[in-house]
């Protein structure tokens, strides 16, 4: 039996528990509180806007002291008294209506995040503070469109960083899984931060799940052609008869080829040699310190390089191309040169993904060819190439809240294993780039937007005037694509003089352009008549369910119906070009 409790402290616990009863304040308290400070603060609120009507001579301090401002601030704060008194007392305070954007978060779908009344209201509470501060950027005047663009992102930026999502204390799932896994989840998060931290990128699946040329980039073919800034593969027919005209496909030198070679199921590669395409991909070398006085004519004429390799191991005349964004915008400068030394037969057809010419209104990657920026890529750069994982880490921060906090809370909080997908493996696999490129790239296109100027841009001696190019084109973008926007992508449309045919994908800059027709996924619009605007054509469109790849290749072989039989130079190292190893080759794997 435990020892009996002397009677002096019985007394006191006692007196200490009816004590501690009496500080917790009661509903109505806590209700009466809650109006008073939310009354006092109104007041405060509207005296200053009194005084600011009665005595003109006060200063007005902008973004402090102006009506508008103090306008906002009284908005806060009675917003927030409402969010308080719905928390405190639920049933007579009916909860507002929540914003479809807010209502569908991704991150707050847990049950947790509204069943339990403590977390709702900090769930709330966010979306409030968020909103607001929102608002308050659009409410700024005296600044211009630029630094107003900027300090939006900034804002977005920090509002996603400040979630409660990517907080233990404040995530009632982190808090669960910590109490079920006693800290196993916190400790396995740690490492896997700390590993991120040592090879200082996000890791977004298992890194061993891939690997090239065992389950991606394994499309058979040959490297058939090395220069010192680019492999070219030939891939090996599938059907008997290939089309007359082959196809080279010109990646981004940003990120690997095989984007467009993941597995099987979803290579575009595959797929067009499935349809009886003759193709050749571009593999670019990662860039190193052999590279640091590589420019953008460089990328051009490998391009022409790639171009004439294909016509004169086939001995054909023209080549069907294909340029993904960066490429693509190179792709256009190749056209113009050819078109200015009249060659541009050489070039049958041109294809288009997510390419922009017009850097007018490319997006928020122009928030990042400020000074500041391109000093600071200048000190990174020290022996002639910019490391892959800074732009790794750019193009993550433009989709912040997927990119990375969303591994933040799932893989560093909640100590999930990393789940294997092909795509985001690409999306890390970096490749570094040439420093002197990379800076006139950004002046020249994103800062100067030079291209669009007739003349103000030359290859090789060569002045590029994009009015030149005849070529028949498909253009393509996508809906919610935020490195390229379908805006910026369609005014190349304005641009070519050639026959143009523009095709709007559903989804971004690699779901909306790698989506096999199997996957039955998103959609795409067309209309024959292009428009003045992106709105124009959207409002005559016609929409097709899921993908846009038969679209393109009815385009194509309308535009070379002939074949032949798929034999000695169509089959890789039986021509003039020898092969040098298999598909995928060298380059792809060098750091």
């Amino acid at each position: 039996m435990p020892e009996e409790m002397p009677k002096e402290m019985s007394e006191e616990m006692k007196v200490a528990d009816q004590r501690d009863t009496a500080s917790i304040p009661s509903l109505e308290d806590m209700q009466h509180w809650t109006w008073v400070m939310g009354r006092a603060q109104q007041m405060m609120l509207e005296h200053g806007l009194h005084t600011l009507d009665d005595t003109p001579a006060l200063p007005t301090i902008p973004g402090f002291t102006d009506k508008a401002t103090m306008a906002r601030a009284q908005e806060f704060w009675l917003d927030s008294m409402k969010l308080w008194q719905r928390f405190l007392d639920p049933a007579a305070t009916p909860a507002a209506t929540e914003s479809p954007e807010h209502a569908h978060d991704r991150r707050f779908q847990a049950p947790q995040w509204h069943d339990n009344p403590v977390f709702d209201w900090i769930r709330q509470s966010y979306f409030l503070i968020a909103d607001h501060l929102l608002r308050s950027v659009e409410a700024i005047d005296g600044i211009g469109p630029h630094q107003k663009e900027q300090l939006r992102f900034a804002t977005r930026s920090f509002v996603e960083a400040m979630s409660p999502t990517n907080f233990p204390a404040t995530n009632p799932e982190v808090l669960e899984r910590t109490i079920e896994t006693r800290g196993e989840n916190l400790l396995k998060g740690l490492a896997n931060m700390l590993a991120d931290l040592g090879k200082g990128q996000v890791t977004h699946t298992d890194s061993g799940a891939f690997e090239v040329g065992r389950n991606i980039a394994t499309t058979p073919g040959k490297v058939v052609h090395r220069t010192p800034v680019y492999e070219l593969i030939q891939y090996t027919p599938s059907t008997a008869q290939v089309t007359a005209t082959p196809l080279v496909i010109f990646p981004p030198w940003i990120n690997r080829f095989y984007i467009l070679d993941l597995r099987p199921e979803k290579s575009f590669v595959k797929w067009a040699v499935d349809q009886g395409l003759s193709v050749f991909m571009v593999s670019w070398k990662s860039a190193d310190a052999s590279m640091k006085d590589i420019t953008w004519d460089d990328y051009v004429t490998a391009q022409i390089d790639a171009i004439d390799t294909i016509r004169d191991a086939l001995g054909v005349e023209s080549v069907h191309a294909i340029g993904y964004c960066v490429a693509g915008t190179t792709l256009a400068a190749t056209l113009s040169v050819l078109a200015a030394r009249d060659q541009a037969a050489h070039v049958k057809s041109a294809t288009f993904f997510t390419a922009q010419v017009d850097f007018a209104r490319a997006g928020e990657l122009k928030l990042f060819v400020d000074d500041d920026q391109l000093a600071l890529i200048r000190k990174l750069s020290p022996d002639g190439f910019l490391d892959g994982r800074f732009m790794a880490a750019t193009f993550n921060l433009l989709r912040g809240r997927d990119l990375i906090w969303n591994y933040v809370t799932n893989n560093y909080l909640l100590g999930k294993d990393y789940v294997p997908f092909d795509l985001l493996h690409w999306n890390g696999d970096t490749t570094n780039l040439p420093a002197k490129w990379h800076l006139s790239y950004l002046t020249d296109l994103y800062r100067d937007n030079l291209l669009v100027q007739p003349g103000a841009l030359t290859i090789a001696g060569t002045p590029l005037d994009l009015s030149r190019i005849k070529t028949p084109a498909y253009v393509q973008a996508g809906r919610e694509d935020h490195i390229a926007p379908a805006e910026s992508v369609w005014n190349l449309t304005r641009h070519l003089q050639g026959p143009i045919r523009f095709v709007l994908a559903g989804s971004g800059h690699i779901a909306g352009v790698v989506n096999p027709p199997a996957a039955g996924k998103y959609q795409y619009w067309t209309n024959e008549t292009l428009g003045d605007t992106l709105g124009d054509f959207v409002a005559g469109a016609t929409e097709t369910k899921g993908s846009w790849w038969p679209d393109w290749i009815d385009w194509l072989k309308a535009h070379d119906p002939e074949t032949v039989p798929a034999k000695r130079a169509r089959v890789p190292g039986k021509g003039k070009l020898k092969a040098i190893e298999d598909a995928p080759g060298s380059y792809v794997r060098a750091p």
